[in-house]
């Protein structure tokens, strides 16, 4: 059976098509859908457009391979529009179906499905409880469980890469006080977080946030998923990785080669969220993973 999964975030529209294990297509385009919601509450018409072109891409891919079936869902930015019902008519006229606005619990389950099922026991994640880290562009999510019984508490802040750009870090670079300010408000919310990092005896960082910041650790000239997924990192690497990057213009950053250029002006909020969530985790390394929600989404059409 083949099923197709779409995950749609804040900045990310992500598409999943494969007869699981096998995974015959993985794409991913960054439409910002989440561009000004958190100022305006509504969905920008170039986001949308940008959106819709993406979905467009995506139906037809879906039509290609015959997708028996299809599962669309969506995150932050559709749940805080006040027009959201406009892009729910967009994807229906695409697709035939309806997106779906995940519960936390279930956005949980399925990103800590994701993650779990695509790194295997190693120095990383081998020991339990699993904090999963999945740092999105409107929200940020923390679960913790293990493998044999799932996410056993979770929670969802309000804080992501995009959300928090466009409250703090206007300069390019930020200034130290816009970065003084971005971080006090991702301390705030781990404040408020009922799921404590240094309850975790291990940490699965997820989503392109944390797989840019291990792209800078390992050094590379290139994005390479390959080289990437299941790398274990040592933490006090990352906060250096993530010092850099924030000091880093944008300019600066596309010269690097691994920054999706998407992703250029607010992975200095998202690297911040990563690097303020270990600062709070007891442990010596993050497990990187390149599958994550989709993969938990694509895996709840399959039985």
């Amino acid at each position: 059976m083949t099923v197709a999964a779409i995950d749609c975030g804040t900045n990310t529209i992500k598409l999943l098509i494969g007869d699981l294990p096998d995974v015959a297509v993985r794409e991913s385009r960054m439409v910002r859908l989440g561009q000004g919601v958190d100022a305006t509450g509504r969905l920008a018409p170039e986001a949308l457009e940008r959106a819709f072109a993406a979905i467009d891409e995506y139906a037809g891919l879906v039509a290609e391979h015959g997708a028996d079936r299809i599962r669309f869902c969506a995150t932050s930015a559709t749940r805080d529009a006040a027009n959201a019902a406009d892009f729910t008519a967009g994807v229906r006229a695409r697709l035939g179906i309806d997106p779906e606005v995940l519960s936390g619990e279930e956005e949980a389950r399925l990103a800590f499905d994701g993650a779990v099922r695509g790194t295997g026991p190693g120095p990383g994640p081998e020991a339990e409880p699993v904090l999963v880290l999945d740092v999105g562009g409107g929200s940020t999510e923390l679960i913790l469980g293990d493998r044999e019984t799932g996410p056993q508490a979770a929670f969802s802040m309000d804080i992501g890469s995009v959300r928090l750009h466009e409250r703090c870090l206007g300069g390019d670079p930020a200034t130290p006080g816009q970065v003084a300010a971005c971080v006090a408000a991702i301390d705030a919310a781990l404040d408020d977080c009922p799921v404590d990092p240094a309850s975790a005896a291990s940490v699965i960082g997820v989503a392109g946030t944390v797989t840019t910041v291990a792209a800078g650790v390992l050094g590379l000239s290139a994005y390479d998923r390959d080289v990437i997924h299941g790398s274990v990192l040592e933490v006090a690497a990352v906060h250096r990785t993530v010092d850099e990057l924030v000091r880093m213009t944008r300019a600066e950053r596309l010269s690097l080669g691994y920054v999706h250029p998407g992703r250029l002006d607010v992975i200095d909020a998202g690297a911040l969220i990563v690097s303020r969530v270990l600062r709070r985790a007891t442990v010596p390394t993050i497990t990187v993973s390149e599958t994550d929600i989709l993969d938990g989404i694509a895996w709840s059409l399959v039985g």
